[in-house]
């Protein structure tokens, strides 16, 4: 029989590659709206979907094991005892991903005291014998004993299960050096850690190979055991047993009785119904669509449904005339929320659009050019002025567009990117698709990215903004009522302030930042010249490779933490080893690393500087999950704080030209304010109260002496302390931190604490609240999901309750510094005056003022980030001026 006409037969070790996806997706980024942990089973079912399309199997099963007993601990107790216990989200998957396999039409088979690699030996054995090609599908390396001609094995790579790596006998032989059958015989010598079977001492693979390739099987060389000469041979001798036990163990079984042969595991159609519902339970929409295509399964028909409540389909949209557009608007968008989609250049000299608009009951689009005088369009302008309602995704980049055209845009009520970050801030995927796929359980139509003449065209404008109205309304049924407040009392005003600033940009001197990188280019040439004389001859400075060479064996210093690659070799690890083993080398590599970061950063912002002078950052609002903005392109959020390098690039950022000055405001340690609000503690509300200075304030009360008696070491500590409460820190993190004993770390935290008591019961208690809760929540009522909390792995719940003791005091932070920004936008506007911000960089805003307006402006910017939040102590706010931003500083 040609190959060609051969059935395939697929068989696939259920756990084996559940657990690899497990670990190779972020538990936290898949999590239901019921808090059940879906990674494992996405994992496994994305590449399941991406084998049988490649593939095509005629016939297939999925084999599990029942538990981590079999006949082989029975034979060696210690077999696989190893391995720590399964983590509790990877449990809970199992049933779930034989639930979508049973949906699927997939056989799962599992049997007690039968390993899964057992059953798929058996089951290759017999499908070989009866002429199928079979394709065996593990991450157990005892498999590769199974390849022959008729048997392939296809094993996942160290990314997880996304790529697997092909075996037949020539690819084992290549890699193993022994034909596939022989395989078993390398793991006896050289021992399975993964199983617990200890192999021969100072045994490697290459060793083990050696031997039997000259002794033409295992149990030739153990016969002859003797012959082999020196220490390892003495090692052989000593541990046959050990070889022989393992030979035992990690030989498959090929005559398992099962209840099935493989003529039973023809493909059959899948329950198009039944894996809609378990898919809908899991929220895999995204999934869903590629199961139906893999299995050819008519997903339209599993959408039929006798309820009126059946998911819509997007019908093209009706293309408009210009004459139509003003009878349209009134009749269709008088009152009622619509949905609106632009497609723009992003290029500032563009102009020409593609407009969709949508209601519920129809969609809409037409193109648009808005410098033009058509009074066609007039009823569109006076619309987009208009306080009607207005639902958009990613508004920013469209409410630039419309404002670089002259256009005025208000009433922009919802962003349903914004929206999905607020309901799922650790989700790093908001575009529509995800959110049509998760909120609506249906797909949008798109193009293929990686075909030059997609076969399939992508939704036009007017569809988008049918499915974006669609979205809004199922993204608002989902949200609480809290989250909803922040979405239309602080993100949404947000967004149209961080539009102005957008392109406003702020001037920035090219000369002075090509003075600085041309003197940060010399000081690296002579620190790289004064680090060669120290070895003795030149290499590169940032290779870790080589790296590794010159510190390790040339320098012979301390070996750092073990990677992949060798030994750490990143700036903390070096500045740790600096510290303990100090050497001149050391010191010229770490200031040679800062020189050219430091020009890295200066490069990135030169080349972003505009033909206006100007450098126009992109600021992303949904960023973080605390609520806190980025910037991109160029990242201004990089640039170094308080030290003489950030003093040089800061001056590079000057007032711009029919402007006088930049004016600069800061709160003043507003985490700690924020502690005080929330933790109501008596000491840190009187000293806020006061107008002392906190960590004087603070070292009185913890050394136990007059503020004035307050050292600056005695200082130092009890800001870092304060500081690093807000984010976990530990006893050992703080005597990392300022170089003490950990035991004095320890003692400053109790003295701490038993006079700011109210500090460590809130921080305390908001951990158990989030744990309780599943989340936390700021001031305004931002929630951030923790279900880690919940996690039985030891690192994953710690580090979650590191980030929940943050998450309430930063988001508040990120809510007050944003009320603010729009707050003195509107004022600014409001006033008629020109000034206006710049920039929002960490606690900071930039405004740029016009000449004759510093007063004006001055108060507006005292007052609106003053009155920004209520709390129990005041808001301090910093302002200085100056012609650039180091001058400005304060």
């Amino acid at each position: 029989m040609p190959d060609s006409a051969k059935p395939t037969l697929m068989i696939v070790d259920g756990h084996s590659l559940a657990y690899r996806a497990f670990f190779a997706l972020p538990v936290e980024n898949f999590t239901t709206k019921d808090h059940q942990h879906t990674n494992a089973i996405y994992g496994f079912l994305a590449m399941l979907v991406n084998l049988i399309k490649a593939e095509k199997p005629t016939h297939m099963a999925v084999a599990f094991d029942t538990s981590r007993v079999s006949f082989r601990t029975r034979e060696y107790a210690e077999y696989k005892a190893n391995r720590s216990e399964t983590p509790q989200e990877f449990k809970g998957q199992i049933p779930l991903l034989q639930d979508c396999l049973a949906a699927m039409s997939i056989t799962v088979l599992q049997q007690e005291d039968i390993e899964a690699d057992d059953i798929l030996a058996t089951l290759a054995t017999q499908g070989a014998a009866q002429g199928y090609d079979v394709l065996v599908v593990s991450g157990d390396r005892d498999t590769i004993q199974l390849v022959t001609d008729d048997i392939t094995l296809l094993y996942p790579n160290v990314q997880g299960v996304s790529q697997l790596k092909r075996y037949d006998p020539a690819a084992v032989v290549e890699k193993y050096g022994l034909p596939p059958h022989q395989y078993p015989e390398i793991a006896a010598l050289v021992g399975e850690t993964s199983d617990n079977l200890p192999g021969v001492p100072k045994v490697g693979e290459k060793t083990a190979v050696k031997w039997l390739t000259q002794f033409g099987s295992l149990d030739e060389l153990l016969t002859r055991a003797d012959e082999i000469k020196g220490v390892v041979g003495g090692n052989l001798r000593d541990h046959l047993d050990d070889v022989r036990r393992n030979r035992t163990l990690n030989r498959l079984l090929t005559d398992v009785e099962l209840p099935v042969a493989p003529a039973d595991l023809a493909v059959r159609p899948i329950d198009a119904q039944g894996v809609r519902d378990i898919f809908a339970r899991l929220e895999f929409r995204t999934l869903l669509p590629r199961v139906f295509e893999a299995t050819g399964a008519d997903a339209s028909a599993a959408a039929a449904t006798d309820s009126p409540a059946a998911a819509p389909t997007a019908a093209p949209a009706r293309q408009i005339a210009p004459g139509e557009l003003d009878g349209w608007i009134a009749a269709a968008l008088e009152s009622h929320p619509a949905g609106i989609a632009m497609v723009c250049d992003p290029q500032p000299t563009a102009a020409a659009a593609r407009v969709g608009l949508a209601t519920s009951a129809e969609a809409v689009e037409f193109a648009w050019m808005p410098a033009d005088d058509d009074p066609a369009f007039s009823a569109f302008t006076a619309w987009l002025a208009s306080t009607a309602p207005k639902v958009m995704h990613d508004a920013k980049p469209q409410l630039k567009f419309l404002r670089r055209a002259g256009v005025e845009v208000a009433g922009v009520a919802h962003d349903t990117l914004i929206a999905g970050w607020l309901v799922r801030p650790s989700f790093p995927d908001k575009n529509l698709a995800d959110l049509v796929d998760r909120y609506l359980g249906e797909a949008l139509p798109e193009a293929d990215p990686n075909q030059l003449v997609p076969e399939t065209e992508g939704a036009t404008p007017g569809q988008r903004a049918w499915y974006i109205l669609r979205v809004a309304d199922a993204l608002l049924a989902d949200m609480p009522a809290s989250v909803t407040r922040v979405l239309s009392e602080i993100e949404m005003p947000t967004l149209t302030a961080l539009a102005d600033m957008e392109l406003a940009g702020v001037t920035v001197s090219h000369a002075k930042l090509s003075s600085f990188s041309g003197d940060l280019g010399a000081r690296a040439e002579t620190l790289a010249r004064e680090a060669y004389a120290i070895i003795g001859r030149e290499f590169n400075l940032g290779s870790p490779k080589q790296l590794q060479e010159v510190l390790f064996e040339d320098l012979q210093l301390p070996k750092t933490r073990k990677t992949k690659t060798g030994y750490s070799t990143d700036a903390a690890v070096l500045a740790d080893l600096q510290e303990s083993n100090p050497h001149p080398f050391l010191d010229l590599l770490l200031q040679h690393r800062e020189a050219t970061k430091l020009r890295q950063i200066i490069e990135s912002l030169d080349v972003a500087i505009g033909p206006d002078a100007r450098i126009h950052t992109t600021y992303v609002q949904t960023g973080s999950q605390t609520g806190r903005l980025s910037s991109t392109e160029p990242n201004l959020q990089n640039i170094p704080v308080r030290t003489e390098e950030s003093r040089r690039i800061r001056s590079a950022f000057e007032v711009g030209q029919g402007y006088e000055a930049l004016l600069t405001a800061d709160y003043s340690q507003i985490e700690m304010r924020i502690m005080a609000h929330l933790s109501e503690d008596p000491g840190l509300v009187e000293a806020f109260r006061t107008g002392e200075d906190l960590h004087r304030f603070v070292g009185a009360r913890v050394f136990g002496v007059q503020p004035a008696d307050v050292t600056p070491a005695m200082r130092t500590k009890v800001k870092a302390m304060s500081y690093g409460l807000v984010y976990g820190l530990s006893a050992f993190g703080l005597s990392k931190q300022l170089r003490i004993e950990q035991s004095e770390a320890k003692q400053l935290m109790t003295e701490y604490f038993a006079r700011f008591g109210a500090v460590r019961d809130y921080l305390r208690g908001s951990v158990e609240q989030a744990r309780i809760d599943g989340y936390t929540e700021t001031i305004f009522g931002r929630r951030r999901p923790f279900p880690d909390l919940a996690s039985p792995n030891r690192v994953l719940r710690e580090n979650a309750e590191r980030a929940a003791l943050n998450a309430p005091i930063q988001g508040s932070a990120a809510d007050i510094m944003k009320i603010a920004l729009f707050h003195i936008d509107d004022a600014l506007r409001g006033a008629g005056l020109r000034s206006r911000i710049l920039m929002q960089i960490h606690d900071e805003l930039v405004v740029e003022v016009a000449p004759g307006e510093w007063d004006a402006a001055e108060e507006i910017v005292r007052a609106r980030m003053g009155d920004a939040a209520e709390l129990t102590v005041p808001l301090d706010v910093q302002i200085g001026r100056g012609a650039d931003w180091n001058e400005a500083a304060h």
